[in-house]
């Protein structure tokens, strides 16, 4: 067996005020803060994050505010506490605390919209950004119709239905469905220990009714002031997930998010790709 994480350091650290996010950290050089998807942890990276350690990078692994072993704040009405705003000022006073002014941010699924609102509120210390599997969350919702919603009744769901929470903590491991053998036996332990916790299901529920309100109405904003990252950007998509049916050529959808010309990599995996690891 690989060893898991290895030379990297696990720590808590308080990033913003009453929010301490949980993680690890290894290597030396340039920085680069990875960011995890739904419902997984930081411990997706387990396969990356040790391989770009090697390739000369200092690699930062957070669990997302409200996710794994991090603060789970209260909810609050207008679910400002889990948008992406939230998130990217946790990053933000992460890598602060960590000593590194300028980084690369790179995000998965839920991860790629708080890199994305990372690198619109952080443009001084964002140096690249890289995206998988997703689009802005407007372009998103813009683009949704009923093919979307059958194929992404979770975001809905998740979102806007007040049995979501109740439905999910009754059985987190039934409604998951984690596979030990493709995870990881560690990886899948600390994806297990996260959503047996209520209140990490609820805060999970929290950043999708964020989506849907506070993250919908910030990059709407954005767009009104045509404000585009300034950063080179990679979006990457997994070849056997749904991005190309839902969105032709998801880098194209980035386009006019982005000052640079983006990159595009296709990934031979399904939507975990961190975890399957095979690349193209």
């Amino acid at each position: 067996m690989t060893a898991f994480f290895p030379g990297f350091e696990e720590w808590d650290v308080e990033a913003t005020p009453g929010v301490v996010l949980h993680g690890r950290s290894g290597g030396s050089g340039p920085a680069v803060v990875l960011l995890h998807g739904h419902p997984r942890t930081h411990t997706t990276w387990h396969l990356v994050a040790p391989a770009l350690a090697a390739g000369g990078f200092t690699v930062v692994c957070p669990d997302l505010r409200g996710y794994g072993r991090s603060s789970k704040p209260e909810p609050d009405a207008e679910h400002l506490l889990y948008s992406d705003r939230a998130m990217a000022a946790d990053i933000g006073g992460l890598m602060t605390a960590l000593g590194h002014e300028r980084f690369a941010v790179a995000g998965h699924d839920r991860g790629a919209y708080a890199a994305f609102r990372t690198a619109m509120d952080f443009p001084e210390r964002v140096a690249a950004l890289a995206v998988c599997d997703g689009v802005p969350i407007l372009e998103a919702l813009d683009r949704a119709d009923a093919r979307f919603a059958a194929r992404w009744w979770h975001w809905f769901f998740y979102g806007a239905s007040p049995h979501a929470e109740r439905v999910i903590n009754a059985d987190p491991l039934a409604w998951y469905g984690f596979d030990a053998a493709a995870m990881g036996e560690e990886n899948h332990a600390d994806a297990v220990a996260a959503v047996s916790d209520p209140l990490t299901v609820r805060a999970m529920l929290e950043d999708y009714r964020a989506g849907l309100t506070r993250d919908r109405e910030h990059d709407a904003a954005d767009r009104a002031m045509g404000l585009r990252v300034p950063a080179p950007v990679l979006v990457m998509w997994s070849r056997f997930d749904d991005m190309e049916a839902l969105y032709g050529d998801p880098a194209e959808v980035w386009g006019p998010w982005c000052e640079l010309p983006v990159a595009r990599a296709v990934i031979d995996s399904g939507h975990h790709m961190a975890e399957e690891r095979r690349t193209r």
